[in-house]
Protein backbone atom coordinates (compact mmCIF):
# COMPACT_ATOMS: atom_id res chain seq x y z
CA UNK A 1 0.00 0.00 0.00
CA UNK A 2 2.86 2.41 0.88
CA UNK A 3 4.56 1.63 -2.43
CA UNK A 4 1.28 2.24 -4.30
CA UNK A 5 0.84 5.63 -2.62
CA UNK A 6 4.45 6.54 -3.30
CA UNK A 7 4.09 5.74 -7.00
CA UNK A 8 0.85 7.70 -7.15
CA UNK A 9 2.56 10.65 -5.48
CA UNK A 10 5.44 10.61 -7.94
CA UNK A 11 3.08 10.46 -10.90
CA UNK A 12 1.07 13.31 -9.42
CA UNK A 13 4.17 15.40 -8.86
CA UNK A 14 5.30 14.85 -12.43
CA UNK A 15 1.87 15.88 -13.65
CA UNK A 16 1.93 19.10 -11.63
CA UNK A 17 5.37 20.09 -12.85
CA UNK A 18 4.43 19.50 -16.46
CA UNK A 19 2.60 22.82 -16.57
CA UNK A 20 0.00 22.62 -19.35
CA UNK A 21 -0.15 18.84 -19.43
CA UNK A 22 -3.61 18.99 -17.82
CA UNK A 23 -4.84 22.22 -19.34
CA UNK A 24 -8.45 21.01 -19.57
CA UNK A 25 -10.06 19.23 -16.66
CA UNK A 26 -12.00 16.03 -17.32
CA UNK A 27 -15.18 15.31 -15.36
CA UNK A 28 -16.52 11.88 -16.20
CA UNK A 29 -19.52 9.97 -14.94
CA UNK A 30 -18.80 6.24 -14.98
CA UNK A 31 -21.57 3.68 -14.38
CA UNK A 32 -20.27 0.22 -13.52
CA UNK A 33 -21.64 -3.23 -14.24
CA UNK A 34 -20.50 -4.69 -10.90
CA UNK A 35 -20.84 -3.43 -7.35
CA UNK A 36 -17.53 -1.94 -6.26
CA UNK A 37 -17.64 -4.12 -3.12
CA UNK A 38 -17.00 -7.19 -5.30
CA UNK A 39 -13.27 -7.99 -5.08
CA UNK A 40 -11.31 -8.01 -8.31
CA UNK A 41 -14.46 -7.61 -10.39
CA UNK A 42 -15.92 -4.31 -9.24
CA UNK A 43 -13.23 -3.00 -6.89
CA UNK A 44 -10.79 -1.97 -9.69
CA UNK A 45 -13.29 0.61 -10.97
CA UNK A 46 -13.32 2.46 -7.65
CA UNK A 47 -9.54 2.22 -7.33
CA UNK A 48 -9.00 3.65 -10.81
CA UNK A 49 -11.36 6.56 -10.14
CA UNK A 50 -9.56 7.46 -6.91
CA UNK A 51 -6.11 6.99 -8.42
CA UNK A 52 -6.86 9.19 -11.42
CA UNK A 53 -7.98 12.04 -9.19
CA UNK A 54 -4.87 11.77 -7.01
CA UNK A 55 -2.34 11.26 -9.78
CA UNK A 56 -3.75 14.08 -11.91
CA UNK A 57 -4.00 16.46 -8.95
CA UNK A 58 -7.72 16.74 -9.63
CA UNK A 59 -7.49 17.29 -13.38
CA UNK A 60 -9.30 13.99 -13.97
CA UNK A 61 -12.30 13.27 -11.77
CA UNK A 62 -14.35 10.15 -12.36
CA UNK A 63 -17.59 9.69 -10.44
CA UNK A 64 -18.53 6.02 -10.11
CA UNK A 65 -22.20 5.01 -10.16
CA UNK A 66 -23.10 1.62 -8.74
CA UNK A 67 -25.02 -0.85 -10.99
CA UNK A 68 -28.40 0.47 -12.08
CA UNK A 69 -28.02 3.86 -10.39
CA UNK A 70 -27.41 5.72 -13.65
CA UNK A 71 -27.35 3.14 -16.48
CA UNK A 72 -28.52 -0.51 -16.48
CA UNK A 73 -25.48 -2.84 -16.47
CA UNK A 74 -26.24 -4.25 -19.91
CA UNK A 75 -26.66 -0.77 -21.46
CA UNK A 76 -23.21 0.62 -20.65
CA UNK A 77 -21.66 0.21 -24.11
CA UNK A 78 -24.52 1.95 -25.90
CA UNK A 79 -24.72 4.74 -23.34
CA UNK A 80 -20.99 5.47 -23.62
CA UNK A 81 -21.04 5.32 -27.42
CA UNK A 82 -24.02 7.68 -27.57
CA UNK A 83 -22.33 10.14 -25.21
CA UNK A 84 -24.99 9.83 -22.50
CA UNK A 85 -22.13 9.12 -20.12
CA UNK A 86 -18.44 9.79 -20.62
CA UNK A 87 -17.24 6.38 -19.48
CA UNK A 88 -18.34 2.99 -18.20
CA UNK A 89 -16.75 -0.03 -16.53
CA UNK A 90 -18.03 -3.43 -17.60
CA UNK A 91 -17.49 -7.00 -18.74
CA UNK A 92 -17.77 -6.49 -22.48
CA UNK A 93 -18.91 -10.07 -23.13
CA UNK A 94 -22.41 -8.88 -22.30
CA UNK A 95 -22.49 -7.23 -25.72
CA UNK A 96 -21.86 -10.31 -27.85
CA UNK A 97 -25.23 -9.82 -29.54
CA UNK A 98 -24.10 -6.42 -30.86
CA UNK A 99 -20.38 -7.09 -31.34
CA UNK A 100 -19.86 -10.84 -31.90
CA UNK A 101 -16.08 -10.73 -31.47
CA UNK A 102 -15.95 -9.03 -28.05
CA UNK A 103 -16.41 -12.21 -25.96
CA UNK A 104 -12.92 -13.22 -27.10
CA UNK A 105 -11.67 -10.20 -25.13
CA UNK A 106 -13.80 -11.00 -22.09
CA UNK A 107 -13.65 -14.76 -21.43
CA UNK A 108 -12.93 -17.72 -23.69
CA UNK A 109 -13.92 -21.31 -22.80
CA UNK A 110 -10.77 -23.42 -22.33
CA UNK A 111 -8.86 -20.23 -23.02
CA UNK A 112 -5.74 -18.57 -21.69
CA UNK A 113 -4.58 -18.13 -18.14
CA UNK A 114 -5.03 -14.49 -17.09
CA UNK A 115 -1.35 -13.58 -17.36
CA UNK A 116 -1.16 -15.21 -20.78
CA UNK A 117 -4.19 -13.20 -21.92
CA UNK A 118 -2.57 -9.94 -20.82
CA UNK A 119 0.57 -10.95 -22.71
CA UNK A 120 -1.44 -11.40 -25.90
CA UNK A 121 -3.53 -8.27 -25.29
CA UNK A 122 -0.63 -5.90 -24.65
CA UNK A 123 1.97 -7.37 -26.99
CA UNK A 124 0.04 -9.46 -29.53
CA UNK A 125 -2.09 -6.70 -31.01
CA UNK A 126 -5.19 -7.36 -28.90
CA UNK A 127 -5.64 -3.78 -27.74
CA UNK A 128 -5.47 -2.41 -31.26
CA UNK A 129 -7.84 -5.06 -32.64
CA UNK A 130 -10.42 -4.27 -29.97
CA UNK A 131 -10.52 -0.59 -30.99
CA UNK A 132 -10.95 -1.61 -34.64
CA UNK A 133 -13.73 -4.07 -33.82
CA UNK A 134 -15.81 -1.49 -31.98
CA UNK A 135 -15.31 0.97 -34.84
CA UNK A 136 -16.29 -1.67 -37.40
CA UNK A 137 -19.62 -2.15 -35.62
CA UNK A 138 -20.26 1.60 -35.37
CA UNK A 139 -19.50 2.14 -31.69
CA UNK A 140 -17.81 5.40 -30.77
CA UNK A 141 -15.69 4.18 -27.86
CA UNK A 142 -12.12 3.77 -26.72
CA UNK A 143 -11.67 0.53 -24.75
CA UNK A 144 -9.00 0.07 -22.09
CA UNK A 145 -8.30 -3.23 -20.32
CA UNK A 146 -8.86 -2.25 -16.68
CA UNK A 147 -9.23 -5.42 -14.62
CA UNK A 148 -8.78 -9.17 -14.77
CA UNK A 149 -9.42 -12.09 -12.45
CA UNK A 150 -8.53 -15.75 -12.59
CA UNK A 151 -10.83 -18.70 -13.22
CA UNK A 152 -14.44 -18.59 -12.18
CA UNK A 153 -16.12 -21.64 -10.76
CA UNK A 154 -18.12 -23.75 -13.19
CA UNK A 155 -21.25 -22.72 -11.35
CA UNK A 156 -23.64 -23.53 -8.52
CA UNK A 157 -25.99 -26.48 -8.91
CA UNK A 158 -28.58 -28.41 -6.93
CA UNK A 159 -27.03 -31.67 -8.12
CA UNK A 160 -23.73 -33.00 -9.43
CA UNK A 161 -22.81 -32.92 -13.10
CA UNK A 162 -21.82 -36.44 -14.12
CA UNK A 163 -22.34 -36.18 -17.88
CA UNK A 164 -23.27 -33.72 -20.60
CA UNK A 165 -26.80 -35.12 -20.48
CA UNK A 166 -27.24 -33.40 -17.10
CA UNK A 167 -27.38 -30.05 -18.88
CA UNK A 168 -30.37 -31.09 -21.00
CA UNK A 169 -33.35 -28.92 -20.05
CA UNK A 170 -31.51 -27.14 -17.23
CA UNK A 171 -32.48 -23.51 -16.64
CA UNK A 172 -29.17 -21.81 -16.01
CA UNK A 173 -27.67 -18.35 -15.92
CA UNK A 174 -24.49 -18.56 -17.97
CA UNK A 175 -22.57 -15.82 -19.74
CA UNK A 176 -20.72 -15.32 -23.00
CA UNK A 177 -19.40 -18.08 -25.23
CA UNK A 178 -19.78 -20.65 -22.45
CA UNK A 179 -23.51 -20.00 -22.60
CA UNK A 180 -23.53 -20.85 -26.29
CA UNK A 181 -21.81 -24.15 -25.47
CA UNK A 182 -24.48 -25.07 -22.91
CA UNK A 183 -27.24 -24.08 -25.32
CA UNK A 184 -25.74 -26.56 -27.78
CA UNK A 185 -26.13 -29.19 -25.03
CA UNK A 186 -29.82 -28.46 -24.55
CA UNK A 187 -29.70 -26.08 -21.59
CA UNK A 188 -32.02 -23.09 -21.38
CA UNK A 189 -29.52 -20.27 -20.89
CA UNK A 190 -30.51 -16.88 -19.56
CA UNK A 191 -28.60 -13.72 -18.70
CA UNK A 192 -29.28 -11.52 -15.69
CA UNK A 193 -27.17 -9.21 -13.53
CA UNK A 194 -25.42 -10.62 -10.47
CA UNK A 195 -27.69 -8.79 -8.04
CA UNK A 196 -30.72 -10.74 -9.25
CA UNK A 197 -29.26 -14.24 -9.05
CA UNK A 198 -29.81 -15.11 -5.39
CA UNK A 199 -33.53 -14.47 -5.65
CA UNK A 200 -33.76 -16.30 -8.98
CA UNK A 201 -32.10 -19.38 -7.46
CA UNK A 202 -34.22 -19.20 -4.33
CA UNK A 203 -37.49 -18.92 -6.26
CA UNK A 204 -36.54 -21.59 -8.79
CA UNK A 205 -36.59 -19.20 -11.73
CA UNK A 206 -33.27 -20.80 -12.59
CA UNK A 207 -31.93 -24.22 -11.59
CA UNK A 208 -28.26 -23.20 -11.53
CA UNK A 209 -25.97 -20.27 -12.10
CA UNK A 210 -22.41 -19.23 -12.67
CA UNK A 211 -21.21 -15.77 -11.86
CA UNK A 212 -17.64 -15.47 -10.67
CA UNK A 213 -14.94 -16.71 -8.30
CA UNK A 214 -15.52 -17.87 -4.67
CA UNK A 215 -14.63 -14.51 -3.10
CA UNK A 216 -17.47 -12.92 -5.08
CA UNK A 217 -20.00 -15.77 -5.05
CA UNK A 218 -19.83 -15.76 -1.25
CA UNK A 219 -20.91 -12.12 -1.12
CA UNK A 220 -23.86 -12.91 -3.38
CA UNK A 221 -24.89 -15.79 -1.09
CA UNK A 222 -25.17 -18.66 -3.57
CA UNK A 223 -23.93 -21.14 -0.94
CA UNK A 224 -27.06 -20.43 1.08
CA UNK A 225 -29.33 -21.77 -1.67
CA UNK A 226 -27.52 -24.64 -3.46
CA UNK A 227 -24.68 -26.83 -2.27
CA UNK A 228 -22.82 -28.05 -5.36
CA UNK A 229 -20.09 -25.67 -6.48
CA UNK A 230 -18.31 -27.17 -9.49
CA UNK A 231 -14.75 -26.78 -10.73
CA UNK A 232 -12.81 -25.99 -12.83
CA UNK A 233 -14.22 -22.89 -14.47
CA UNK A 234 -13.74 -24.23 -17.99
CA UNK A 235 -15.85 -21.44 -19.51
CA UNK A 236 -13.84 -18.54 -18.03
CA UNK A 237 -10.21 -19.21 -17.26
CA UNK A 238 -9.78 -15.43 -17.30
CA UNK A 239 -12.41 -12.75 -16.90
CA UNK A 240 -11.43 -9.31 -18.20
CA UNK A 241 -13.10 -5.99 -17.47
CA UNK A 242 -12.72 -2.77 -19.43
CA UNK A 243 -13.10 0.93 -19.02
CA UNK A 244 -15.05 2.16 -22.04
CA UNK A 245 -14.61 5.86 -22.81
CA UNK A 246 -16.63 7.89 -25.28
CA UNK A 247 -14.36 8.56 -28.25
CA UNK A 248 -15.09 12.29 -28.21
CA UNK A 249 -14.17 12.49 -24.53
CA UNK A 250 -11.02 10.45 -25.16
CA UNK A 251 -9.98 12.76 -27.97
CA UNK A 252 -10.37 15.78 -25.67
CA UNK A 253 -7.83 14.35 -23.25
CA UNK A 254 -4.22 15.47 -23.44
CA UNK A 255 -1.48 12.93 -24.02
CA UNK A 256 -0.60 13.15 -20.34
CA UNK A 257 -4.19 12.47 -19.29
CA UNK A 258 -4.44 9.53 -21.66
CA UNK A 259 -1.19 8.14 -20.27
CA UNK A 260 -2.57 8.35 -16.74
CA UNK A 261 -5.74 6.48 -17.73
CA UNK A 262 -3.69 3.77 -19.41
CA UNK A 263 -1.27 3.48 -16.48
CA UNK A 264 -4.06 3.43 -13.89
CA UNK A 265 -5.96 0.73 -15.76
CA UNK A 266 -2.81 -1.36 -16.15
CA UNK A 267 -2.21 -1.10 -12.40
CA UNK A 268 -5.86 -1.97 -11.70
CA UNK A 269 -5.52 -5.07 -13.86
CA UNK A 270 -2.64 -6.27 -11.70
CA UNK A 271 -4.40 -5.36 -8.45
CA UNK A 272 -7.66 -7.07 -9.44
CA UNK A 273 -5.89 -10.33 -10.20
CA UNK A 274 -3.89 -10.11 -6.98
CA UNK A 275 -6.98 -9.50 -4.86
CA UNK A 276 -8.79 -12.55 -6.19
CA UNK A 277 -5.78 -14.82 -5.87
CA UNK A 278 -5.27 -13.67 -2.28
CA UNK A 279 -8.86 -14.22 -1.13
CA UNK A 280 -10.19 -17.26 -2.99
CA UNK A 281 -8.45 -20.06 -1.09
CA UNK A 282 -9.72 -19.01 2.32
CA UNK A 283 -13.26 -18.46 1.01
CA UNK A 284 -13.33 -21.85 -0.69
CA UNK A 285 -12.16 -23.56 2.51
CA UNK A 286 -14.95 -21.76 4.36
CA UNK A 287 -17.53 -23.02 1.85
CA UNK A 288 -16.53 -26.60 2.56
CA UNK A 289 -16.88 -26.03 6.30
CA UNK A 290 -20.46 -24.88 5.64
CA UNK A 291 -21.36 -28.06 3.79
CA UNK A 292 -20.79 -26.92 0.23
CA UNK A 293 -19.61 -29.70 -2.07
CA UNK A 294 -16.71 -28.32 -4.09
CA UNK A 295 -16.71 -31.01 -6.76
CA UNK A 296 -14.52 -31.44 -9.82
CA UNK A 297 -16.19 -32.00 -13.15
CA UNK A 298 -15.02 -35.44 -14.38
CA UNK A 299 -12.16 -35.28 -16.87
CA UNK A 300 -14.15 -37.15 -19.50
CA UNK A 301 -16.93 -34.53 -19.24
CA UNK A 302 -14.37 -31.74 -19.61
CA UNK A 303 -13.01 -33.39 -22.75
CA UNK A 304 -16.51 -33.50 -24.21
CA UNK A 305 -17.14 -29.88 -23.24
CA UNK A 306 -13.92 -28.87 -24.98
CA UNK A 307 -14.97 -30.68 -28.14
CA UNK A 308 -18.30 -28.83 -28.20
CA UNK A 309 -16.50 -25.57 -27.40
CA UNK A 310 -14.23 -25.97 -30.41
CA UNK A 311 -17.27 -26.53 -32.61
CA UNK A 312 -18.95 -23.38 -31.27
CA UNK A 313 -15.83 -21.24 -31.71
CA UNK A 314 -15.29 -22.44 -35.27
CA UNK A 315 -18.91 -21.74 -36.08
CA UNK A 316 -18.73 -18.21 -34.64
CA UNK A 317 -15.53 -17.59 -36.61
CA UNK A 318 -17.26 -18.60 -39.81
CA UNK A 319 -19.99 -16.00 -39.25
CA UNK A 320 -17.96 -12.90 -38.38
CA UNK A 321 -14.69 -11.72 -39.93
CA UNK A 322 -13.57 -9.88 -36.79
CA UNK A 323 -14.22 -12.94 -34.63
CA UNK A 324 -12.20 -15.05 -37.05
CA UNK A 325 -9.26 -12.65 -37.05
CA UNK A 326 -9.08 -12.42 -33.25
CA UNK A 327 -9.67 -16.14 -32.75
CA UNK A 328 -6.87 -17.07 -35.13
CA UNK A 329 -4.52 -14.57 -33.47
CA UNK A 330 -5.25 -16.00 -30.03
CA UNK A 331 -4.89 -19.59 -31.22
CA UNK A 332 -1.51 -18.84 -32.80
CA UNK A 333 -0.30 -17.21 -29.59
CA UNK A 334 -1.56 -20.08 -27.42
CA UNK A 335 0.29 -22.58 -29.59
CA UNK A 336 3.60 -20.83 -29.02
CA UNK A 337 2.80 -20.03 -25.38
CA UNK A 338 2.25 -23.71 -24.55
CA UNK A 339 5.92 -24.38 -25.32
CA UNK A 340 6.81 -22.03 -22.47
CA UNK A 341 3.90 -22.82 -20.15
CA UNK A 342 4.36 -26.59 -20.14
CA UNK A 343 8.10 -26.42 -19.53
CA UNK A 344 8.46 -23.46 -17.21
CA UNK A 345 5.66 -23.95 -14.66
CA UNK A 346 5.37 -26.75 -12.13
CA UNK A 347 2.67 -29.34 -12.94
CA UNK A 348 -0.51 -28.74 -10.98
CA UNK A 349 -0.64 -32.30 -9.62
CA UNK A 350 2.86 -32.23 -8.16
CA UNK A 351 2.73 -32.97 -4.44
CA UNK A 352 4.51 -30.54 -2.22
CA UNK A 353 7.68 -31.85 -0.59
CA UNK A 354 7.09 -33.03 2.94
Amino acid sequence: MKLSKAITGVVGALAITSGSAFADDLRWKMPVAFATKLPGLGSPAAWVADNLTTASDGSIQVRVYEPGKLVPPFDILQSVSDGKVAAGYTWIGYDQGKVPAVPLFAAVPFGMKPWAYTGWYYYGGGHEMLQEIYANKGFDVHAQLCGIIGPETAGWYANKIDSLDDYEGMKIRFAGLGGKVLERLGASVTMMPGGELYQALEKGTIDATEFSMPAIDQILGFDQVVKYNLFPGWHQQFTAQYMLINKGEWNKATDAQKALVEASCTAATTRGLAEGEYKNGAVLAGFQEKGVNADQIPVEVLRELKKVTNEVLEEEASKDADFKRVYESQQAFMESYQVWDQRAYLPSDLEAAK
